[in-house]
């Protein structure tokens, strides 16, 4: 049990494993956000316009 805590202040302490976790917490962020925005209903319809005024 001593190693585990032992490990865990190791990793606490360590500057490039935080920096680790910060990207991986901040890309989950991006990809929560690009999900939640919907940009593909945008596009679909912007797409269906132009392609129905091109026929017309």
């Amino acid at each position: 049990m001593n190693n585990f805590i032992n490990r865990c202040k190791e990793f606490m302490q360590d500057e490039e494993g935080l920096t680790i976790v910060e990207y991986v917490i901040g890309a989950a962020l991006l990809v929560a956000a690009f999900a939640l925005a919907d940009p593909w209903a945008a596009l679909s319809g912007n797409l269906t316009a132009i392609i129905n005024g091109i026929g017309a």
